[in-house]
């Protein structure tokens, strides 16, 4: 009889965190590798956000604080969620995480029993279905196509909610595709919600503050008020404040759902980093002007990457919304062969391809829900996307058949 639990064996490892491994490992080895695997913007955290970390340093905040967050990250949370998106919240409302991903999982244990079902439009972020499983809940796939923007269509939606959905996460911008909903596409899902009083709508915004062309963003809760007593909205310091290390996710959402998850945290990590805490605090009440300034270097970088990936051979790259991903088709290069005579059989088989011929490392599409895809993340320099696409094309044109 193994000692391991037999609940690990409904899920898999993280995908993208086994391709920043895999990457690790062969640049140890001396070989050329650019990574566009990791969700990671490549700027450092700004400056006043680090002071204030240093701050709370020196004044001692180096204790424990209350489970799910201080006094003063839940008031800014409450006053970003108010600025932001006109949703109105008291302190029993917030939950205060290490990371977005914790905030998840935490909401999935705290509220998934056995045989509930969880609608997850694909592509999906590769944690969703894992974490559903891990609650003994279903995860019910919904493929979102190329055609449709990898958006998930009103009519697809109604068509998979039954007596047992419990939840449907919903994610804009999308990882991995970039894919944002418009208020008028987000009203049409909504519309459909406000049918079925029983399903709860989990909200992934960590992409809110990454958007493009003038885009304007949009959560559910805001677009329909109706929904915002069945609406958890989760958030955080990751992506937008480029504070991936240090940890902080949020939500906002009802008071029986966010006592829950303080149970949950209670009982495994307790309280998130108190200098984290007090760094997030912060980077949501601080100049927020920063954050244009970046998104035009990402825009370039985005504009850039789909073009030239455009000139490769058997692929195909639309241009998304917002976040920081790209999610090219490579359906063209299917069933060619490498120069060594193996065939392409699949988008897994793609991107093994162009790490071993090119050092470049990408995530294939099946580990999102969507195949046959691969994400390119373009949160690196410019020099590096320059150089991965133009190795990506050269092993495109490389291919045979």
């Amino acid at each position: 009889m193994s000692v391991v639990a037999n609940r690990l064996g409904r899920i898999k490892p993280s995908p993208t965190l086994a391709v920043g491994a895999k990457v690790a490992e062969l640049k140890a080895e001396g070989r050329d590798i650019i990574g566009l695997g990791a969700g990671e913007p490549d700027f450092d955290t700004p400056d006043f956000i680090k002071d204030a970390a240093k701050a709370a340093l020196d004044a001692g905040k180096t204790k424990y604080t209350v489970v799910d967050g201080t006094a003063e990250l839940k008031q800014a949370i409450i006053d970003k969620f108010k600025r932001d998106n006109n949703l109105e919240y008291t302190k029993d409302q917030i939950s205060v995480g290490s990371g977005g991903k914790q905030v998840l999982y935490n909401a999935l244990m705290a509220t998934v029993n056995e045989g509930d079902e969880v609608i997850i439009p694909a592509p999906y972020w590769v944690s969703y279905p894992d974490m559903v499983l891990l609650a003994e809940g279903n995860p019910v796939i919904v493929e979102c196509s190329k055609e449709n923007d990898f958006k998930l269509q009103p009519e697809d939606l109604e068509k998979a909610i039954t007596e047992k959905t419990k939840w449907i996460i919903l994610n804009s911008p999308s990882n991995p595709t970039g894919a944002a909903y418009s208020y008028d596409e987000m009203k049409k899902i909504t519309d459909i919600l406000l049918k079925y009083p029983h399903v709860y709508v989990m909200v992934d915004d960590m992409y809110e503050h990454l958007v493009y062309d003038g885009f304007e963003f949009v959560t559910p809760a805001q677009v329909e008020p109706a929904i915002f007593d069945r609406t958890l909205t989760i958030n955080g310091v990751s992506k937008a404040y480029a504070m991936t290390g240090w940890r902080i996710g949020y939500a906002g959402g009802p008071k029986e759902i966010i006592k829950a998850m303080a149970k949950i945290q209670s009982q495994s990590t307790s309280n998130p980093c108190s200098i984290s805490q007090e760094a997030a605090t912060a980077a949501l009440n601080g100049n927020q002007s920063f954050l244009a300034e970046r998104n035009e270097v990402f825009k370039r970088r985005r504009d850039m990457v789909v073009s030239m990936l455009n000139e490769c051979e058997g692929i195909s790259c639309s241009t998304p919304e917002g976040a920081f991903y790209v999610y090219p088709s490579c359906a063209g290069c299917i069933g060619k062969k490498t120069p060594e005579g193996k065939i392409i059989e699949t988008d897994e088989d793609f991107v093994t391809y162009i790490l071993e011929s090119e050092g470049v490392a990408c995530v294939h599409g099946e580990a999102f829900g969507l195949s046959p895809f691969f994400r390119i993340s373009y949160a690196t320099s410019d020099e590096n996307l320059k150089s991965a696409c133009e190795r990506i094309k050269k092993a495109c044109a490389a291919l045979q058949g």
